[in-house]
């Protein structure tokens, strides 16, 4: 297969420095991910935001008034947990159906540090994992059963470890 041309752009809402190129990683990991899956295109937004805003977004659109780790919001799913999109122009309607647009993920830079010590990993693999988990949301991956969450983890770990990201 070709490079998977993923478009990301990364928002910091935290400002925080990390000892590595996190938008450098976040676009790795998600066109990692692209290939593995075999999607040959697709936009996709990363937002890095603290456990408040997590906690916000997870209460307004899941009803769970609590912080997690990872959310993501696929545009090509219309459910009723999902966000309405609104285009100010034409033109910008346009632009969305020229470019496949896949969704958005947040993540929550401290829950993420808080799970790298847990699980005895830097937060590099952690951000990572994150960063694909919500990827596989976006293309229509889930872990409700047992064997769905087996799918999605597996997929998950043989992407982290083609990146060199171990448990190790």
């Amino acid at each position: 297969m070709s490079e998977a041309n993923i478009q990301v752009e990364i928002l910091d809402e935290l400002g925080e420095s990390f000892s590595f190129d996190v938008a450098d990683l976040l676009t790795r990991a998600l066109i990692a991910a692209a290939r593995h899956e075999e999607i040959e295109a697709g936009e996709v937004v990363v937002s890095l935001v603290d456990d408040e805003r997590i906690q916000e977004l997870n209460r307004t659109y899941r009803d769970k008034d609590q912080p997690t780790d990872v959310l993501s919001f696929a545009m090509q799913e219309e459910g009723e947990d999902e966000p309405e999109i609104f285009f100010e122009t034409e033109e910008e309607a346009a632009e969305m159906d020229r470019v496949d647009m896949l969704g958005d993920i947040i993540i929550s830079v401290p829950t993420a540090r808080r799970q790298a010590g847990e699980y005895g990993h830097g937060l590099e693999r952690e951000l990572a994992f994150l960063a694909v988990h919500g990827f596989l949301h976006l293309i229509g991956y889930d872990h409700m059963t047992e064997a769905d969450e087996k799918e999605m983890f597996g997929r998950q770990e043989e992407i982290l470890v083609a990146m060199g990201l171990t448990r190790d």
